[in-house]
């Protein structure tokens, strides 16, 4: 149901995107994003990310509708990607933690692997945001969001999945 909840704004828009174009399509994620608050607040947690992602979808998306250029609503995911990437390099290079850490707390790790699962998810945001950027500016609007969604989905599980690969060899137990 997490999932479903986390991908709504982004399913919305694909399917508003397919059937009436991006401006109805930049409507729709943006009120879906409101409706994926109020859900997550119903249920008793609204994330950090959520509540970034949101801010980032009103602000681009209110962009492109009051100016009717879709470049807005293009940089949308690449400013996103940039502001996590961003987000956890700070928490590393200003604050010396590493913040998935601090997320993901009920997973014990040595800090060097923290550390290298930090940079890797940097990494990941970064070259994410260079993709997303290259196709929106390169190709039709239609090839960015099918890229957007299916694309974007499915990279960020395939490397969910190598992480987790990686991460397997490496937990310890916690200490109690």
């Amino acid at each position: 149901m997490r999932f479903f909840a986390d991908y709504f704004p982004l399913v919305l828009f694909f399917v508003a995107f397919k059937w009436q174009g991006i401006w109805v399509a930049t409507a729709v994620a943006i009120a879906a994003s409101i409706v994926q608050i109020a859900w997550f607040h119903w249920r008793g947690s609204v994330s950090a990310i959520h509540w970034l992602s949101l801010a980032i979808i009103v602000v681009f998306g209110g962009a492109t509708l009051i100016l009717r250029d879709e470049t807005f609503i293009k940089w949308k995911p690449t400013v996103l990607y940039l502001a996590f990437g961003a987000i956890l390099a700070a928490g590393k290079l200003v604050w010396r933690r590493d913040l998935l850490a601090v997320v993901m707390r009920e997973i014990a790790l040595p800090a060097p692997i923290w550390t290298r699962l930090t940079w890797s998810w940097v990494a990941f945001f970064c070259a994410m945001a260079v993709t997303n950027w290259y196709i929106a500016f390169h190709f039709p609007t239609e090839t960015w969001v099918d890229f957007k969604v299916w694309g974007g989905i499915g990279l960020f599980l395939l490397f969910a999945l190598a992480q987790g690969l990686f991460l397997a060899k490496h937990v310890t137990e916690p200490s109690r």
